[in-house]
């Protein structure tokens, strides 16, 4: 049968970007007056959902998993609002739920089954630590037990995102503010928490996402693994590693060929979830990352599927039957 000159055409690749935040009006302010060193981009400010569909449009993605980044004192309204989004506009988005500060665990064991029974979250988004100095607590201490028991129960999605945590020096430069350099260590510092103490080991049916492709865990895992076990933990080098492994990873302001190579030999790219940081990062910004990792996988376009959406789908089904 003749096929004249009709050409096949591949099908869009589809994209699901899994870190997203949709900021409150006033964030602008927040982040002048703040100590971070670091300006959100003017044309995203302030945060509107009209601004998220067009960048979500430039980028080609179809849904996004709405999300803040710290722990934030308001989180009931705040899951609130992403809810009616969801609803406003089935088929784009998803969200992960804020908690109020977990050193109330009432309110923040309240607030996760309201999350995800009536809103229908589809997962839970923490933040590497609570409180600030000596009264900071990091999301492995024993106090957060009673959150981490619930969310293993529920066999929960976890997206684990560093703080905006200042070191005991100034940041190095106004080119290297918190954000540049502080956050993927704290989200490093979360997830060694976990491990080191053995509560990731102790629950293991909650999934994490850590951000930013996990900061700096890839390269200070082996570190911890023997420093560690040295220092006291109960687990060997082989199981702390093996416990780092565990978890996913986004790829949001994080790919280029040599950690995503890291990040394949680390953990596969069966546990890589696109992601881009908007609107902390204009479309340009994202698209730059976006690129990168299209450009390593450009060969392998079965992986890339997988971490543009297949991953993302494995631990959020309901995604599947959204449609742009």
């Amino acid at each position: 049968m003749a096929l004249g000159n009709t050409v096949a055409q591949a099908p869009r690749l589809k994209r699901i970007d899994v870190h997203h935040h949709n900021f409150p009006s006033n964030v602008g302010k927040l982040y002048e007056h703040s100590p971070l060193g670091y300006k959100l981009p003017e044309e995203n400010l302030p945060w509107s959902l009209e601004k998220s569909l067009q960048a979500m449009d430039e980028l080609g993605i179809d849904i996004a998993v709405l999300s803040l980044p710290d722990g934030w004192p308001i989180a009931g309204k705040a899951n609130q609002r992403s809810a009616e989004i969801c609803k406003q506009y089935p088929g784009r988005f998803g969200f992960f739920a804020s908690l109020p500060d977990l050193r109330n665990t009432e309110d923040a064991l309240t607030e996760l089954a309201h999350a995800l029974d009536d809103l229908h979250a589809n997962g839970i988004s923490l933040v590497s630590s609570y409180g600030y100095g000596a009264e900071a607590k990091y999301i492995g201490d024993d106090a957060f037990d009673p959150i981490w028991t619930e969310l293993d129960r529920r066999g929960a999605l976890v997206f684990l995102h560093g703080a905006q945590t200042p070191s005991s020096t100034p940041y190095p430069h106004p080119f290297l503010g918190i954000p540049v350099t502080e956050v993927p260590n704290e989200t490093y510092k979360a997830a060694a928490h976990l491990v080191v103490t053995g509560k990731k080991r102790r629950y293991p049916n909650v999934k994490i996402i850590l951000s930013h492709l996990g900061g700096s865990t890839v390269w200070l895992a082996p570190r911890v693994a023997v420093l560690s076990a040295y220092m006291g933990s109960s687990l060997t080098p082989e199981e702390i590693i093996e416990d780092f492994n565990t978890f996913y990873f986004d790829t949001a302001l994080a790919t280029n060929e040599t950690t995503l190579t890291a990040a394949e030999t680390f953990v596969g790219h069966d546990r890589v979830l696109f992601g881009t940081d908007y609107c902390a990062v204009t479309p340009s910004m994202a698209a730059w990352y976006k690129e990168q990792l299209e450009q390593f996988y450009a060969d392998k376009p079965d992986r890339l599927q997988d971490i543009m959406s297949g991953n993302a789908l494995k631990l959020m089904p309901e995604l599947a039957n959204m449609s742009s």
